[in-house]
């Protein structure tokens, strides 16, 4: 049964939701309906959001899995702040203008690694 992803896939569609909101703010104050139109902060709210969208449902299945077969609290939580932080860093560093680049650098590592850990983790748990 599944007792900590849970709770790390509901703050990151909390963190989703946010950044959903903020596309539709930047349409509505950029009178864009579709697209991007052109506008350089339009262009960053959707691909920060869509950079969150590419990375974080992929990491919380790995999550689940590795939760499903039998890991640690421990190694679930790490996996989830990584995941929950590294998201947060870099929709912060990129969102920003000018980019705070050493930010989303942070946060792409702690994506990655994540990703990379949990990989691993579910290879382990499986033999």
């Amino acid at each position: 049964m599944l007792t900590i992803t849970p709770v790390y896939a509901a703050l990151a569609a909390f963190l989703y939701l946010a950044l959903s909101l903020r596309v539709i703010g930047h349409r509505r104050g950029e009178k864009v309906s579709y697209g991007d139109g052109g506008k350089g902060q339009m262009i960053k709210a959707i691909r920060t959001h869509g950079n969150f969208a590419e990375y974080a449902p992929f990491a919380l299945l790995l999550m689940a899995m590795v939760e499903l077969q039998g890991a640690s609290g421990l190694l679930l939580n790490l996996l989830g702040l990584a995941l929950l932080g590294g998201r947060l860093l870099h929709a912060y560093g990129f969102g920003r203008s000018p980019q705070i680049v050493i930010l989303r650098q942070i946060g792409m590592l702690l994506t990655f690694g994540s990703i990379f850990v949990a990989a691993i983790a579910n290879i382990v748990l499986a033999v």
